[in-house]
């Protein structure tokens, strides 16, 4: 199950994310409304826990945008208000669900829980794109009965782009989700990292490729076009 957690309260934000690690949660961390908007409109998450009081944009205006753009992803909002006008201005928003704080662990994976029981808590072991089936546990890349296994960052990386295939994933989303937000890595480590995925899926004889878009980014798409050198 992966969470995305949109907080301007590091402190918060980081003991959020701990706890739902140790509950077997993934949990993604942004500290912006319009960070938060950006990331959660690519439609790689499960549960979004989203402030209202965000610099840039408020939470209230981040959940009415989802909504815009068909993004169903549920949003649990997290605040201090507490007022009735602020709750009803938030779930008319959109918003699923809606906790005030203070709050304890117990109440916030309880309030997750039942969030995930109304999307069926259906977990994929596997993603599939094109010809491709990235094993989620094992981290195998796989075409028919040929596999190969990926390192940690080439997983990383099919993930985002097999997750978003058809759409481009510009090189700041991958590095952020490959290297972490606060990582110093920039867009050689990038494009190397999408050389060797390249490689391996032409070992595996896929027909599907990553497609590079001057000043975009890269785009995982399936057929047997040639894809566009890094």
């Amino acid at each position: 199950m992966q969470t995305l957690i949109v907080e301007d309260d590091v402190r918060l934000a980081r003991a959020l994310a701990h706890i739902l690690e140790e509950n077997g949660y993934g949990a993604d961390v942004v500290h912006d409304g319009a960070t938060g908007l950006a990331w959660a409109e690519s439609g790689m998450y499960d549960v979004i826990i989203l402030d209202v009081m965000l610099p840039k944009m408020d939470g209230f205006a981040v959940v009415a945008d989802l909504r815009r753009e068909n993004v169903s992803t549920p949003v649990l909002l997290l605040t201090a208000r507490d007022a009735v006008p602020d709750k009803i201005t938030g779930l008319d928003s959109g918003a699923d669900d809606y906790m005030t704080k203070p709050f304890s662990p117990a109440e916030l994976l309880a309030h997750l829980r039942a969030l995930t029981r109304r999307q069926g808590e259906v977990l994929f072991e596997k993603l599939a794109a094109g010809d491709l089936e990235l094993n989620l546990e094992s981290h195998d890349l796989s075409r028919g009965g040929k596999s190969i296994h990926l390192s940690y960052k080439e997983y990383c990386l099919a993930k985002v782009l097999m997750t978003n295939a058809g759409q481009v994933v510009s090189k700041d989303l991958i590095i952020a989700k490959v290297w972490g937000i606060e990582s110093s890595a920039e867009d050689n480590n990038v494009e190397a990292y999408v050389s060797f995925l390249r490689k391996k899926m032409k070992f595996l004889g896929s027909t599907a490729r990553i497609e590079t878009l001057r000043k975009a980014g890269y785009r995982f798409a399936a057929g047997a076009e040639e894809s566009v050198p890094c």
